[in-house]
Protein backbone atom coordinates (compact mmCIF):
# COMPACT_ATOMS: atom_id res chain seq x y z
CA UNK A 1 0.00 0.00 0.00
CA UNK A 2 2.82 2.39 0.88
CA UNK A 3 4.54 1.65 -2.43
CA UNK A 4 1.34 2.32 -4.38
CA UNK A 5 0.68 5.57 -2.48
CA UNK A 6 4.26 6.70 -3.05
CA UNK A 7 3.94 5.99 -6.75
CA UNK A 8 0.65 7.90 -7.06
CA UNK A 9 1.96 10.89 -5.11
CA UNK A 10 5.11 10.93 -7.21
CA UNK A 11 3.09 10.85 -10.40
CA UNK A 12 0.81 13.69 -9.23
CA UNK A 13 3.72 15.80 -8.03
CA UNK A 14 5.64 15.35 -11.25
CA UNK A 15 2.62 16.15 -13.42
CA UNK A 16 1.73 19.24 -11.35
CA UNK A 17 5.20 20.73 -11.46
CA UNK A 18 5.58 19.83 -15.10
CA UNK A 19 2.27 21.53 -15.95
CA UNK A 20 3.37 24.89 -14.57
CA UNK A 21 7.00 24.81 -15.71
CA UNK A 22 6.20 23.62 -19.22
CA UNK A 23 3.96 26.64 -19.79
CA UNK A 24 7.04 28.83 -19.46
CA UNK A 25 9.87 26.63 -20.77
CA UNK A 26 7.99 25.19 -23.74
CA UNK A 27 6.76 28.61 -24.74
CA UNK A 28 10.30 29.98 -24.55
CA UNK A 29 11.72 27.04 -26.52
CA UNK A 30 9.04 27.46 -29.16
CA UNK A 31 9.79 31.18 -29.48
CA UNK A 32 13.53 30.59 -29.87
CA UNK A 33 12.96 27.85 -32.47
CA UNK A 34 10.66 30.18 -34.37
CA UNK A 35 13.22 33.00 -34.29
CA UNK A 36 15.97 30.65 -35.45
CA UNK A 37 13.80 29.49 -38.35
CA UNK A 38 13.20 33.10 -39.43
CA UNK A 39 16.88 34.00 -39.14
CA UNK A 40 17.81 30.95 -41.22
CA UNK A 41 15.38 32.03 -43.92
CA UNK A 42 16.94 35.51 -44.02
CA UNK A 43 20.43 34.03 -44.31
CA UNK A 44 19.27 31.62 -47.01
CA UNK A 45 17.87 34.52 -49.05
CA UNK A 46 21.28 36.23 -48.97
CA UNK A 47 23.07 33.04 -50.05
CA UNK A 48 20.61 32.28 -52.86
CA UNK A 49 20.88 35.83 -54.19
CA UNK A 50 24.68 35.66 -54.08
CA UNK A 51 24.71 32.31 -55.90
CA UNK A 52 22.91 33.94 -58.81
CA UNK A 53 25.61 36.56 -59.38
CA UNK A 54 29.18 36.55 -60.67
CA UNK A 55 31.06 37.74 -57.58
CA UNK A 56 34.71 38.58 -58.14
CA UNK A 57 35.59 39.90 -54.67
CA UNK A 58 37.47 37.16 -52.82
CA UNK A 59 36.61 38.53 -49.36
CA UNK A 60 32.90 38.43 -50.19
CA UNK A 61 33.22 34.81 -51.32
CA UNK A 62 34.90 33.88 -48.04
CA UNK A 63 32.21 35.70 -46.04
CA UNK A 64 29.45 33.93 -47.97
CA UNK A 65 31.16 30.59 -47.35
CA UNK A 66 31.17 31.23 -43.60
CA UNK A 67 27.49 32.20 -43.73
CA UNK A 68 26.67 29.04 -45.69
CA UNK A 69 28.41 26.85 -43.10
CA UNK A 70 26.54 28.61 -40.29
CA UNK A 71 23.23 27.99 -42.07
CA UNK A 72 23.99 24.27 -42.31
CA UNK A 73 24.78 24.17 -38.58
CA UNK A 74 21.62 26.12 -37.80
CA UNK A 75 19.33 23.82 -39.76
CA UNK A 76 20.95 20.78 -38.20
CA UNK A 77 20.47 22.13 -34.69
CA UNK A 78 16.90 23.20 -35.42
CA UNK A 79 16.00 19.80 -36.83
CA UNK A 80 17.67 18.06 -33.90
CA UNK A 81 15.45 19.85 -31.38
CA UNK A 82 12.27 20.36 -33.35
CA UNK A 83 11.69 16.86 -34.72
CA UNK A 84 11.31 15.10 -31.40
CA UNK A 85 8.21 13.23 -30.22
CA UNK A 86 5.97 16.05 -29.02
CA UNK A 87 2.37 15.22 -29.82
CA UNK A 88 -0.06 14.04 -27.17
CA UNK A 89 -0.07 10.36 -28.15
CA UNK A 90 3.72 10.14 -28.13
CA UNK A 91 3.85 12.05 -24.86
CA UNK A 92 1.38 9.61 -23.30
CA UNK A 93 3.46 6.68 -24.53
CA UNK A 94 6.55 8.21 -22.95
CA UNK A 95 4.71 8.79 -19.67
CA UNK A 96 3.45 5.19 -19.60
CA UNK A 97 6.97 3.90 -20.22
CA UNK A 98 8.42 6.16 -17.56
CA UNK A 99 5.87 5.19 -14.90
CA UNK A 100 5.40 1.55 -15.76
CA UNK A 101 7.26 0.65 -12.57
CA UNK A 102 6.81 1.94 -9.04
CA UNK A 103 8.33 5.38 -8.67
CA UNK A 104 9.10 7.40 -5.61
CA UNK A 105 8.58 11.13 -5.24
CA UNK A 106 12.34 11.68 -5.22
CA UNK A 107 12.84 9.81 -8.50
CA UNK A 108 9.99 11.68 -10.16
CA UNK A 109 11.37 15.06 -9.16
CA UNK A 110 14.88 13.96 -10.19
CA UNK A 111 13.62 12.99 -13.65
CA UNK A 112 11.81 16.29 -13.95
CA UNK A 113 14.96 18.17 -13.00
CA UNK A 114 16.94 16.29 -15.62
CA UNK A 115 14.28 17.11 -18.21
CA UNK A 116 14.33 20.78 -17.24
CA UNK A 117 18.12 20.79 -17.37
CA UNK A 118 17.94 19.38 -20.90
CA UNK A 119 15.46 22.08 -21.93
CA UNK A 120 17.74 24.76 -20.50
CA UNK A 121 20.70 23.37 -22.43
CA UNK A 122 18.66 23.26 -25.63
CA UNK A 123 17.43 26.80 -25.04
CA UNK A 124 21.00 28.03 -24.49
CA UNK A 125 22.36 26.35 -27.64
CA UNK A 126 19.48 27.55 -29.81
CA UNK A 127 19.79 31.10 -28.50
CA UNK A 128 23.54 31.11 -29.18
CA UNK A 129 22.87 29.98 -32.75
CA UNK A 130 20.25 32.74 -33.19
CA UNK A 131 22.68 35.37 -31.88
CA UNK A 132 25.53 34.09 -34.06
CA UNK A 133 23.46 34.05 -37.26
CA UNK A 134 21.89 37.43 -36.48
CA UNK A 135 25.36 38.92 -36.01
CA UNK A 136 26.55 37.43 -39.32
CA UNK A 137 23.51 38.84 -41.13
CA UNK A 138 24.19 42.30 -39.69
CA UNK A 139 27.81 42.02 -40.82
CA UNK A 140 26.56 41.05 -44.28
CA UNK A 141 24.51 44.25 -44.74
CA UNK A 142 27.24 45.88 -46.83
CA UNK A 143 27.67 42.64 -48.76
CA UNK A 144 23.97 42.70 -49.67
CA UNK A 145 24.28 46.27 -50.95
CA UNK A 146 27.27 45.37 -53.13
CA UNK A 147 25.56 42.28 -54.56
CA UNK A 148 23.44 44.37 -56.90
CA UNK A 149 26.59 45.71 -58.56
CA UNK A 150 27.59 42.23 -59.77
CA UNK A 151 26.02 40.87 -62.98
CA UNK A 152 23.56 38.02 -62.83
CA UNK A 153 24.71 34.62 -64.01
CA UNK A 154 23.29 32.94 -67.05
CA UNK A 155 21.46 29.89 -65.74
CA UNK A 156 22.75 27.01 -67.81
CA UNK A 157 20.42 24.04 -68.39
CA UNK A 158 23.18 21.83 -66.98
CA UNK A 159 22.91 23.58 -63.62
CA UNK A 160 19.12 23.37 -63.44
CA UNK A 161 18.67 19.68 -62.74
CA UNK A 162 15.43 18.81 -60.97
CA UNK A 163 17.31 16.28 -58.88
CA UNK A 164 19.90 17.65 -56.49
CA UNK A 165 21.74 14.31 -56.64
CA UNK A 166 23.02 15.25 -60.10
CA UNK A 167 24.47 18.59 -59.02
CA UNK A 168 27.58 19.50 -57.08
CA UNK A 169 26.57 20.32 -53.51
CA UNK A 170 28.30 22.65 -51.08
CA UNK A 171 31.12 23.78 -53.39
CA UNK A 172 29.61 26.85 -55.04
CA UNK A 173 31.97 29.28 -53.30
CA UNK A 174 35.02 27.20 -54.21
CA UNK A 175 33.86 26.94 -57.82
CA UNK A 176 33.40 30.71 -58.01
CA UNK A 177 36.94 31.23 -56.70
CA UNK A 178 38.38 29.00 -59.44
CA UNK A 179 36.25 30.66 -62.14
CA UNK A 180 37.43 34.10 -61.03
CA UNK A 181 41.02 32.92 -61.38
CA UNK A 182 40.42 31.55 -64.87
CA UNK A 183 38.58 34.59 -66.21
CA UNK A 184 41.03 37.13 -64.79
CA UNK A 185 43.14 38.54 -67.63
CA UNK A 186 46.77 39.47 -67.11
CA UNK A 187 48.42 42.50 -68.71
CA UNK A 188 49.94 41.82 -72.12
CA UNK A 189 53.42 42.49 -70.76
CA UNK A 190 53.26 39.47 -68.42
CA UNK A 191 54.97 36.43 -69.93
CA UNK A 192 54.51 33.96 -67.06
CA UNK A 193 51.62 31.51 -66.86
CA UNK A 194 49.23 31.74 -63.93
CA UNK A 195 49.13 28.62 -61.76
CA UNK A 196 46.41 27.80 -59.22
CA UNK A 197 47.07 24.88 -56.83
CA UNK A 198 44.08 22.97 -55.42
CA UNK A 199 45.01 20.89 -52.38
CA UNK A 200 42.94 18.40 -50.41
CA UNK A 201 42.69 14.87 -49.10
CA UNK A 202 41.92 11.98 -51.39
CA UNK A 203 38.35 11.85 -52.72
CA UNK A 204 37.48 15.22 -51.19
CA UNK A 205 36.19 16.45 -54.57
CA UNK A 206 39.12 18.17 -56.30
CA UNK A 207 38.60 16.52 -59.70
CA UNK A 208 34.83 16.94 -59.44
CA UNK A 209 35.20 20.65 -58.72
CA UNK A 210 37.55 21.18 -61.68
CA UNK A 211 35.26 19.19 -63.99
CA UNK A 212 32.27 21.35 -63.06
CA UNK A 213 34.27 24.54 -63.53
CA UNK A 214 35.44 23.39 -66.97
CA UNK A 215 31.82 22.80 -68.04
CA UNK A 216 30.90 26.39 -67.20
CA UNK A 217 29.97 28.29 -70.38
CA UNK A 218 32.05 31.31 -69.38
CA UNK A 219 35.17 29.16 -68.99
CA UNK A 220 34.59 27.28 -72.25
CA UNK A 221 34.10 30.56 -74.10
CA UNK A 222 37.25 32.07 -72.58
CA UNK A 223 39.62 29.21 -73.46
CA UNK A 224 40.15 27.73 -76.91
CA UNK A 225 40.94 24.29 -75.52
CA UNK A 226 41.27 22.37 -72.25
CA UNK A 227 43.97 19.74 -71.68
CA UNK A 228 43.78 17.12 -68.91
CA UNK A 229 46.80 15.24 -67.58
CA UNK A 230 47.10 12.58 -64.86
CA UNK A 231 50.74 12.42 -63.79
CA UNK A 232 51.83 9.55 -61.55
CA UNK A 233 55.52 10.08 -60.82
CA UNK A 234 56.60 12.42 -63.61
CA UNK A 235 59.19 10.37 -65.45
CA UNK A 236 60.75 11.39 -68.76
CA UNK A 237 57.98 9.56 -70.62
CA UNK A 238 55.38 11.67 -68.82
CA UNK A 239 57.16 14.86 -69.81
CA UNK A 240 57.43 13.74 -73.44
CA UNK A 241 53.73 12.87 -73.60
CA UNK A 242 52.83 16.17 -71.96
CA UNK A 243 55.00 18.09 -74.43
CA UNK A 244 53.57 16.31 -77.48
CA UNK A 245 49.98 16.85 -76.37
CA UNK A 246 50.48 20.58 -75.72
CA UNK A 247 52.24 21.05 -79.05
CA UNK A 248 49.56 19.14 -81.00
CA UNK A 249 46.69 20.99 -79.33
CA UNK A 250 48.30 24.37 -79.92
CA UNK A 251 49.01 23.60 -83.59
CA UNK A 252 45.44 22.44 -84.23
CA UNK A 253 43.89 25.46 -82.55
CA UNK A 254 46.07 27.92 -84.45
CA UNK A 255 45.24 26.29 -87.78
CA UNK A 256 41.49 26.26 -87.05
CA UNK A 257 41.07 29.87 -85.99
CA UNK A 258 42.60 33.28 -86.40
CA UNK A 259 41.28 34.39 -83.02
CA UNK A 260 43.37 34.66 -79.88
CA UNK A 261 44.25 31.19 -78.61
CA UNK A 262 44.30 30.37 -74.90
CA UNK A 263 44.76 26.96 -73.29
CA UNK A 264 43.62 25.71 -69.90
CA UNK A 265 45.94 22.98 -68.64
CA UNK A 266 44.58 20.80 -65.82
CA UNK A 267 47.21 18.62 -64.12
CA UNK A 268 46.20 16.01 -61.55
CA UNK A 269 49.27 14.92 -59.60
CA UNK A 270 48.79 11.38 -58.31
CA UNK A 271 52.05 11.45 -56.36
CA UNK A 272 54.43 14.08 -55.05
CA UNK A 273 56.61 16.23 -57.29
CA UNK A 274 59.97 17.90 -56.61
CA UNK A 275 61.17 21.31 -57.74
CA UNK A 276 63.23 19.98 -60.65
CA UNK A 277 60.28 18.04 -62.08
CA UNK A 278 57.98 21.02 -61.64
CA UNK A 279 60.46 23.35 -63.37
CA UNK A 280 60.57 21.07 -66.42
CA UNK A 281 56.79 20.74 -66.45
CA UNK A 282 56.25 24.48 -66.15
CA UNK A 283 58.88 25.30 -68.80
CA UNK A 284 57.20 22.93 -71.25
CA UNK A 285 53.81 24.51 -70.55
CA UNK A 286 55.23 27.98 -71.04
CA UNK A 287 56.92 26.97 -74.30
CA UNK A 288 53.87 25.52 -76.03
CA UNK A 289 50.94 27.20 -74.29
CA UNK A 290 50.14 30.63 -75.79
CA UNK A 291 50.00 33.83 -73.78
CA UNK A 292 46.94 34.04 -71.55
CA UNK A 293 46.86 30.30 -70.88
CA UNK A 294 46.47 29.07 -67.31
CA UNK A 295 47.31 26.01 -65.25
CA UNK A 296 45.32 24.26 -62.51
CA UNK A 297 47.21 21.70 -60.43
CA UNK A 298 45.42 19.33 -58.04
CA UNK A 299 47.26 17.26 -55.46
CA UNK A 300 47.01 15.70 -52.01
CA UNK A 301 50.41 17.14 -51.08
CA UNK A 302 50.70 20.68 -49.77
CA UNK A 303 54.18 21.30 -51.14
CA UNK A 304 52.66 22.27 -54.52
CA UNK A 305 51.47 25.48 -52.85
CA UNK A 306 54.89 27.07 -53.42
CA UNK A 307 54.57 26.56 -57.18
CA UNK A 308 51.37 28.57 -57.46
CA UNK A 309 51.07 32.19 -58.59
CA UNK A 310 47.47 32.53 -57.33
CA UNK A 311 45.93 31.90 -53.94
CA UNK A 312 45.77 28.18 -53.16
CA UNK A 313 42.35 26.60 -52.79
CA UNK A 314 42.37 24.14 -49.89
CA UNK A 315 39.41 21.76 -49.96
CA UNK A 316 38.13 20.01 -46.84
CA UNK A 317 35.46 17.41 -46.30
CA UNK A 318 31.95 18.75 -45.78
CA UNK A 319 30.72 18.92 -42.19
CA UNK A 320 28.15 16.44 -40.89
CA UNK A 321 25.68 19.35 -40.64
CA UNK A 322 26.11 19.98 -44.37
CA UNK A 323 25.63 16.29 -45.11
CA UNK A 324 22.43 16.29 -43.05
CA UNK A 325 21.13 19.29 -45.03
CA UNK A 326 21.96 17.46 -48.27
CA UNK A 327 20.36 14.21 -47.06
CA UNK A 328 17.19 15.99 -45.95
CA UNK A 329 16.92 17.86 -49.26
CA UNK A 330 17.32 14.64 -51.23
CA UNK A 331 14.77 12.88 -49.04
CA UNK A 332 11.97 15.45 -49.11
CA UNK A 333 12.68 17.35 -52.32
CA UNK A 334 10.15 20.16 -52.72
CA UNK A 335 8.04 18.96 -49.77
CA UNK A 336 8.07 20.93 -46.53
CA UNK A 337 9.66 18.69 -43.86
CA UNK A 338 7.53 20.41 -41.20
CA UNK A 339 4.45 18.80 -42.77
CA UNK A 340 5.94 15.36 -42.06
CA UNK A 341 7.58 15.55 -38.61
CA UNK A 342 7.46 11.78 -38.05
CA UNK A 343 9.20 11.12 -41.37
CA UNK A 344 11.84 13.74 -40.59
CA UNK A 345 12.45 12.18 -37.20
CA UNK A 346 12.78 8.79 -38.91
CA UNK A 347 15.25 10.29 -41.40
CA UNK A 348 17.42 11.45 -38.50
CA UNK A 349 17.23 7.95 -37.00
CA UNK A 350 18.33 6.47 -40.33
CA UNK A 351 21.31 8.84 -40.39
CA UNK A 352 22.22 7.88 -36.80
CA UNK A 353 21.89 4.19 -37.62
CA UNK A 354 24.20 4.50 -40.61
CA UNK A 355 26.71 6.37 -38.45
CA UNK A 356 26.62 3.60 -35.83
CA UNK A 357 27.22 0.96 -38.50
CA UNK A 358 30.16 2.92 -39.91
CA UNK A 359 31.68 3.31 -36.44
CA UNK A 360 31.47 -0.44 -35.94
CA UNK A 361 33.13 -1.00 -39.29
CA UNK A 362 35.97 1.36 -38.39
CA UNK A 363 36.50 -0.48 -35.09
CA UNK A 364 36.66 -3.75 -37.03
CA UNK A 365 39.21 -2.26 -39.40
CA UNK A 366 41.40 -0.97 -36.57
CA UNK A 367 41.41 -4.42 -34.97
CA UNK A 368 42.58 -5.87 -38.29
CA UNK A 369 45.03 -3.27 -39.62
CA UNK A 370 45.51 -0.76 -36.77
CA UNK A 371 44.65 1.95 -39.31
CA UNK A 372 41.61 3.89 -40.48
CA UNK A 373 40.21 2.45 -43.74
CA UNK A 374 40.17 5.87 -45.43
CA UNK A 375 43.88 6.32 -44.70
CA UNK A 376 44.70 3.06 -46.45
CA UNK A 377 42.44 3.72 -49.44
CA UNK A 378 43.80 7.26 -49.86
CA UNK A 379 47.30 5.76 -49.99
CA UNK A 380 46.20 3.25 -52.66
CA UNK A 381 46.47 0.35 -50.21
CA UNK A 382 43.89 -2.40 -49.68
CA UNK A 383 41.32 -2.09 -46.90
CA UNK A 384 38.74 -4.31 -45.26
CA UNK A 385 35.30 -4.25 -46.94
CA UNK A 386 32.39 -3.50 -44.60
CA UNK A 387 29.85 -6.32 -44.38
CA UNK A 388 26.34 -6.34 -42.86
CA UNK A 389 26.20 -10.09 -42.50
CA UNK A 390 27.03 -12.66 -39.83
CA UNK A 391 29.48 -14.44 -42.12
CA UNK A 392 33.02 -14.71 -40.79
CA UNK A 393 34.42 -14.31 -44.31
CA UNK A 394 36.79 -11.37 -44.61
CA UNK A 395 37.08 -9.42 -47.85
CA UNK A 396 39.93 -7.02 -48.53
CA UNK A 397 39.60 -4.62 -51.44
CA UNK A 398 41.73 -2.12 -53.34
CA UNK A 399 39.85 0.86 -54.78
CA UNK A 400 40.58 2.63 -58.04
CA UNK A 401 38.65 4.67 -60.58
CA UNK A 402 37.86 4.17 -64.26
CA UNK A 403 36.82 6.66 -66.90
CA UNK A 404 33.22 6.73 -68.08
CA UNK A 405 33.99 4.99 -71.38
CA UNK A 406 35.74 2.04 -69.73
CA UNK A 407 33.99 -1.22 -68.92
CA UNK A 408 33.01 -1.98 -65.33
CA UNK A 409 32.10 -5.24 -63.55
CA UNK A 410 28.44 -6.24 -63.27
CA UNK A 411 28.68 -7.32 -59.62
CA UNK A 412 27.95 -4.46 -57.21
CA UNK A 413 29.64 -3.73 -53.91
CA UNK A 414 26.33 -3.42 -52.06
CA UNK A 415 25.57 -7.08 -52.89
CA UNK A 416 28.86 -8.06 -51.26
CA UNK A 417 28.18 -5.85 -48.23
CA UNK A 418 24.74 -7.38 -47.59
CA UNK A 419 25.95 -10.90 -48.35
CA UNK A 420 23.43 -11.45 -51.16
CA UNK A 421 26.12 -12.98 -53.42
CA UNK A 422 28.68 -15.65 -52.67
CA UNK A 423 32.26 -14.69 -53.43
CA UNK A 424 35.58 -16.46 -53.19
CA UNK A 425 39.13 -15.75 -54.26
CA UNK A 426 39.84 -12.67 -56.34
CA UNK A 427 37.07 -10.68 -58.03
CA UNK A 428 36.03 -7.14 -59.05
CA UNK A 429 32.94 -5.21 -57.95
CA UNK A 430 31.45 -1.87 -58.96
CA UNK A 431 31.27 0.39 -55.91
CA UNK A 432 29.69 3.47 -57.48
CA UNK A 433 29.17 5.17 -60.82
CA UNK A 434 29.24 8.96 -60.48
CA UNK A 435 26.33 10.77 -62.20
CA UNK A 436 28.23 14.08 -62.28
CA UNK A 437 31.48 15.13 -64.02
CA UNK A 438 34.02 13.67 -64.49
CA UNK A 439 31.72 10.59 -64.43
CA UNK A 440 34.23 8.23 -62.84
CA UNK A 441 33.31 4.65 -62.00
CA UNK A 442 34.80 3.41 -58.73
CA UNK A 443 35.82 -0.24 -58.76
CA UNK A 444 37.18 -2.51 -56.01
CA UNK A 445 39.56 -5.36 -56.72
CA UNK A 446 38.79 -7.75 -53.87
CA UNK A 447 40.21 -10.87 -52.31
CA UNK A 448 37.93 -13.04 -50.17
CA UNK A 449 39.30 -15.49 -47.63
CA UNK A 450 38.30 -17.11 -44.33
CA UNK A 451 40.46 -15.73 -41.55
CA UNK A 452 42.90 -13.89 -43.82
CA UNK A 453 45.75 -14.01 -41.32
CA UNK A 454 43.93 -12.28 -38.48
CA UNK A 455 44.84 -13.09 -34.88
CA UNK A 456 42.27 -15.41 -33.20
CA UNK A 457 41.33 -12.85 -30.56
CA UNK A 458 40.87 -10.13 -33.22
CA UNK A 459 38.85 -12.48 -35.39
CA UNK A 460 36.52 -13.31 -32.47
CA UNK A 461 36.09 -9.63 -31.65
CA UNK A 462 35.35 -8.77 -35.29
CA UNK A 463 32.81 -11.61 -35.49
CA UNK A 464 31.09 -10.31 -32.34
CA UNK A 465 30.94 -6.75 -33.69
CA UNK A 466 29.66 -7.97 -37.06
CA UNK A 467 26.88 -9.95 -35.35
CA UNK A 468 26.00 -6.91 -33.28
CA UNK A 469 25.86 -4.66 -36.35
CA UNK A 470 23.76 -7.18 -38.26
CA UNK A 471 21.23 -7.60 -35.46
CA UNK A 472 20.86 -3.86 -34.86
CA UNK A 473 20.48 -3.22 -38.59
CA UNK A 474 17.81 -5.93 -38.92
CA UNK A 475 15.97 -4.53 -35.88
CA UNK A 476 16.03 -1.06 -37.41
CA UNK A 477 14.62 -2.38 -40.73
CA UNK A 478 11.84 -4.21 -38.88
CA UNK A 479 10.95 -1.03 -36.96
CA UNK A 480 10.79 0.99 -40.18
CA UNK A 481 8.46 -1.58 -41.75
CA UNK A 482 6.14 -1.44 -38.74
CA UNK A 483 6.00 2.35 -38.77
Amino acid sequence: MDILLSSVLGDLTSRSINFFTSKVSNRTLFDVKDRLHKVLLRAQVIIDEAMGRHITNQAMIIQLGMLRDAVHRGYYMLDTYIYQPNNEEEAKDQVMRQYSSSLSIVNSVKRLCLSSRGDCLALKELQEMVDNLSSMIVDANELVLFLTSYPRLYRQPYSMHLQLAYCMFGRQMEAQQVINFLLHQQPNSVEELDVMPIVGAGHVGKSTLVAHVCKDERVRAHFSGILYFDIQGFADDDLAAFKDECELKHRNLVSESNLEVRLLIVIELIGDINEDSWSRLYSTSKEYAPKGSKIIVTSRFENIVKYGTAQTLTMKHLSHEAFWYFFKTLTFGSMDPKMHPRLTHMAMEIARMILAVLRGYIRNHFSRFDEHPCDRLNQNRPALIMRLTTSSQEIVGHRYQRFSEEEVPTMKLQDVIYGSVKVDGKFEVLAWRSPIPPYYSYVHTCNADLGFGCRPECKYRMKFLADKQHLSFQAWKKECMVN
